[in-house]
């Protein structure tokens, strides 16, 4: 639009200079002198039938050429401005015929003489009487139609519609730039911090300074809401870790060793899913911890765990793996190797694990031996409590939190989490986590 605009308006100065520069030679408005002496000596010579061609002939859009009965020439208008030196010239031309310089009638009829436009100044009318005793009018019109200041007609609507979409443009862009901040404010909100609130638009229309208004307030509510939220879900945490506690001394008194193991598995699954909800939780609120950590030390930890317990479970770590530095939180971190593993081990009976560098990350891979995961349920596998229906079904316990959790601490470690196939025929569950750069 600003780039339409201002062609627009150079194009309408352009017209303008143009029509008031005064310079219509070139557009042949008034007849040369060498013009009204050919055509004079050609009708008096002509014979009386070749006249209409002659005239016909010396017309065009600029100039007319018609003859009347008589001698009806006239005056010269005085207040006509005409060069000195081009009246004298058509004397000299025309010889001693009489004639007579006037406007065109067809302007003198509908305007005043000092109102005209230099362009309708030049719309002359020229009477000469011929030897015949016919009077030859040659009448010149400007080909444009223009006003009575000298510019075309409608040249004004097109000024003032430029001049009015040029100020409607700048009141639009002035308007919609606290949109614009208010766009970027969205993006960049935090809830994990405090609010950052969005300046108020004085100038700016108000309903701008309403919505600018109601933004800072969604902010504080959102903040508010989500400190109240980790409030609730720490007491709850707290709450709930103390009553399976003392359930877990009161198991102890069951004298039935199958159905005491039951019971204590059963705990701690609850005290499982509490802790990865609330550490998912902490994760979306920002409020995990950064700190460099050696991943590949985590993960052979979490495999030793695993294989001193009996697990079948294995580590591979390709070149350039060690003294790969992450960004992140130890205890999510761990939370990332020990779900992934736990889920091969429960779903695919062994765990496979394999660590390699890329470019900018480190990539861990985890595979197991399980039917694997179909196509079309890999994306939705990692949203909040879905369970797949066959190997993956309620009698193998779980409520479908743990691969959630792992995307959540995933992605705040700005890392991917992704599903793919393993060469063995199960599932293979794909971590990349950025390497620390310094600077």
């Amino acid at each position: 639009m600003i780039v339409v605009t201002a062609l627009m308006a150079v194009w309408l100065v352009s017209i303008a200079t143009f029509y008031r520069s005064g310079d219509w030679s070139a557009l042949n408005v008034r007849p040369s002198a060498r013009q009204l002496s050919a055509l004079v000596n050609l009708l008096e010579r002509a014979p009386r039938e070749q006249v209409p061609d002659i005239l016909d002939v010396a017309t065009s859009s600029t100039l007319t050429a018609r003859l009347e009965a008589g001698e009806a020439v006239g005056e010269s208008d005085k207040a006509l401005d005409v060069d000195a030196n081009l009246h004298q010239a058509y004397a000299d031309a025309i010889g001693s015929r009489p004639f007579a310089i006037r406007l065109s009638q067809n302007v003198a009829e509908n305007t005043r003489h000092y109102w005209l436009p230099p362009a309708a100044r030049k719309a002359l009318e020229i009477r000469i009487g011929l030897t015949a005793g016919d009077t030859l009018i040659v009448a010149s019109a400007s080909p444009l139609a223009v006003s009575r200041i000298g510019l075309p007609i409608g040249f004004g609507a097109g000024l003032l519609g430029t001049l009015i979409a040029l100020v409607a443009l700048v009141v639009t862009l002035r308007e919609t730039r606290p949109l614009s901040k208010l766009a970027a404010a969205v993006d960049r909100m935090d809830l994990t911090g405090a609010p950052v609130y969005l300046p108020q638009a004085r100038a700016s229309a108000p309903e701008i300074r309403a919505v600018i208004t109601a933004f800072n307030r969604l902010q504080t509510r959102l903040a508010l809401l989500l400190r109240a939220r980790m409030a609730l879900l720490g007491g709850i945490s707290h709450d709930v870790r103390s009553f399976a506690t003392r359930l877990r001394l009161s198991v102890d008194c069951i004298p039935e060793a199958t159905e005491r193991d039951r019971a204590v598995n059963g705990i701690a699954d609850m005290i499982r899913l509490l802790d990865d909800s609330l550490l998912a939780s902490r994760a979306g609120a920002g409020e995990l911890e950064e700190e460099l950590l050696e991943f590949d030390e985590i993960v052979r930890s979490e495999v030793l765990d695993r294989r001193e317990a009996g697990a079948e479970i294995d580590l591979r770590i390709g070149p350039g793996v060690e003294g790969s530095n992450i960004l992140g939180d130890r205890l999510a971190c761990r939370r990332i190797v020990a779900n992934l593993a736990d889920n091969a081990l429960k779903y695919g009976h062994v765990a496979h694990l394999a660590m390699e560098r890329e470019a900018h990350c480190v990539l861990l891979m985890v595979d197991d031996e399980g039917p694997g995961v179909p196509l079309s349920q890999r994306d939705i596998l990692l949203e909040p409590f879905v369970r797949l229906e066959q190997s993956r079904n309620r009698f193998t316990g779980g409520a479908g939190l743990g691969l959630a959790v792992v995307r959540s601490l995933v992605e705040v470690c700005g890392g991917t989490i992704a599903i793919g196939d393993a060469p063995s025929g199960g599932a293979r569950f794909s971590v990349r986590l950025p390497v620390f750069a310094a600077g």
